[in-house]
């Protein structure tokens, strides 16, 4: 086949009915709505390490495929961690900044990377996508390209040399049939049981109110409120906050329903805020932030109030976001994800094989150790 790969330098180059019409889902994150809005608000910025570069692929003139790209140079945000590959680059003299990523910004969420037009030949404009990607990296030099985050259906396109592929584990819900929140604490073993129910009473006894608004439901003033919310997180880390209060305000008036915001006040006085986006079947828990610390109440905000949203609202599955042991004694099992490497210079390829395949026999322990730790009852 004849296909024609070209680099954009901005997301409002492709047409947003265009973009979503190859999206597989309706999960926000590769919508161009969200991607734009990232961009259009001020979220990205060369500053910061981000640069867009969304890629569309062509046939006899016709898209069938674009993918969510960007020139990086940091590592910061993508939540694939590669500062000991950047680290040895630099060792050697090698330059490993800008490199290509493949993904969604600041969002550690599994999905469509190489959005294609579905049909008998979906799995061959996979294919010309994944080629494209390695030769965006052969002909502006960069050191590698990184794909992550890889649905199977896309992850089949990595699948052989010279592209490698690596894993990880992220703690995930999914509704096992239970009909409200009580059902789903009857599942788990009685010292996890006892420990939530805990929890959530030490946040009612403070004198916590938790309400849930869809973005829809939100106006100006109160977007303001959360973005500072947002801001402080990344503060009392001695972070820069990425997203602008321009993003929030975008999302709840483009993705209306989409967006669920978890809110916690006392006195009047808003305290805590989860935000979260949904599609029809999972909640992806993403921001959060507090003005002081309520025994609980990022476990009720994070967690609970999103297990009860996911049972109240009919959602099978609830991903609130990367790492966190944690997660484990609250209900959300281990599950691998997956991410697609391209590596320029040879030496570095075979050295980075070595060690992902060390990390790969780790994992596969870590996951079966970690189910061993599984909250709920025994069945039978």
């Amino acid at each position: 086949m004849s296909y024609t790969l070209t680099v954009h330098d901005s997301y409002g180059a492709i047409d947003a009915a265009d973009w979503d019409g190859l999206r597989n889902s309706d999960q926000p994150f590769t919508s161009h709505a969200f991607l734009y809005g990232l961009e259009s608000s001020g979220s990205l910025r060369e500053d910061l390490g981000w640069v867009p570069f969304p890629v569309s692929l062509h046939l006899h003139g016709r898209l069938v495929g674009v993918a969510p790209a960007y020139l990086k140079s940091n590592s910061h945000g993508e939540f694939v961690f590669d500062w000991a590959w950047a680290e040895a680059h630099q060792r050697h003299q090698q330059r490993y900044y800008p490199k290509l990523l493949v993904g969604i910004p600041y969002s550690p969420v599994p999905g469509q990377r190489l959005m294609v037009a579905e049909g008998a030949d979906a799995y061959a404009h996979r294919r010309a996508l994944a080629a494209g990607l390695a030769q965006i990296v052969e002909q502006h030099q960069l050191s590698s390209a990184h794909v992550n985050f890889l649905l199977d259906q896309d992850a089949a396109a990595f699948a052989h040399d010279p592209w490698l592929m690596r894993g990880d584990i992220q703690f995930h819900w999914r509704n096992r049939g239970w009909a409200d929140f009580d059902q789903f604490l009857a599942a788990l073993e009685q010292k996890k049981r006892k420990n939530i129910r805990a929890e959530r009473r030490a946040v009612a006894a403070a004198g916590v109110r938790i309400e849930v608004r869809h973005g829809d439901q939100i106006d100006s003033d109160l977007w303001a409120q959360l973005h500072q919310l947002y801001c402080r997180t990344f503060e009392d880390k001695f972070n820069t906050p990425a997203l602008t209060e321009r993003f929030f305000a975008d999302l709840g008036r483009t993705l209306g329903a989409g967006v669920v915001a978890v809110i916690a006040s006392r006195d009047q006085r808003l305290i805590a805020m989860a935000l979260c986006l949904r599609d029809r079947n999972t909640l992806y828990g993403r921001y959060w932030g507090c003005t002081e610390e309520v025994r609980g109440l990022h476990f009720e905000c994070c967690y609970y109030q999103g297990i009860e949203y996911c049972l109240r609202e009919g959602l099978t599955h609830f991903q609130p976001g990367a790492q966190g042991h944690h997660k484990l004694a609250r209900g959300f099992l281990p599950q691998r994800t997956r991410s697609a490497h391209y590596i320029r210079l040879a030496p570095f390829r075979r050295a980075i094989r070595v060690a992902i395949n060390h990390e790969h026999a780790g994992l596969a322990e870590a996951r079966e150790e970690l189910m061993g730790h599984s909250p709920f009852r025994a069945e039978g």
